[in-house]
């Protein structure tokens, strides 16, 4: 792996983490992590940008501040909404799946918002387990209201905001 690989996969994870921090307080809270997730990926590929991903979840499991209100740890992402955080993984393989070979603009769309359904899935069912664990059960409707239905209009906007900067980013990419 070249020196300018490494510097690419680790300046997306390091955009993760202020993205994640710029929130709207709700419970779960809006952020631009979503938006993080989908430059990354948009920026670096499926396989880079699931390391990227998956070194922000590391650096937050060890304690690092960098989840929603400056949280770390594995007591983060083991909580109710963690299944969303592990989720932005799923994202990667459905986006190297789609966009193999420089993908138009469409597919790429189209491979994010797949994702996206994916990282809503996994993160939903986690959310059912373990606040069903802790505070009592829930049904699966009754967190699709919680934790999914607010979110999708904010989250297609960043994913539109997404595609456009990671237009005007490609000039200075690989």
């Amino acid at each position: 792996m070249t020196a300018k690989r490494m510097t690419r996969i680790a300046l997306c994870a390091a955009l993760l983490a202020p993205c994640a921090w710029l929130s709207i307080p709700t419970q779960p809270p809006f952020t631009m992590q979503t938006f993080g997730v989908f430059l990354t990926l948009l920026l670096l590929g499926a396989a880079d940008g699931a390391m990227a991903i998956a070194l922000y979840i590391l650096l937050g499991a060890m304690g690092a501040p960098v989840f929603s209100g400056f949280n770390g740890g594995v007591g983060a992402l083991l909580g109710p909404t963690g299944g969303y955080i592990v989720g932005f993984l799923l994202l990667c393989p459905i986006f190297g799946l789609l966009c193999r070979n420089r993908a138009g603009l469409f597919t790429r769309a189209l491979a994010l918002f797949l994702g996206l359904l994916a990282c809503y899935a996994f993160g939903t069912l986690w959310f059912v387990k373990v606040y069903g664990d802790t505070k009592g059960p829930i049904t699966l409707i009754a967190a699709l209201i919680k934790c999914v239905f607010p979110f999708i209009i904010p989250d297609l906007a960043k994913l539109a905001l997404a595609l456009w900067a990671g237009k005007r980013l490609e000039k200075y990419g690989k």
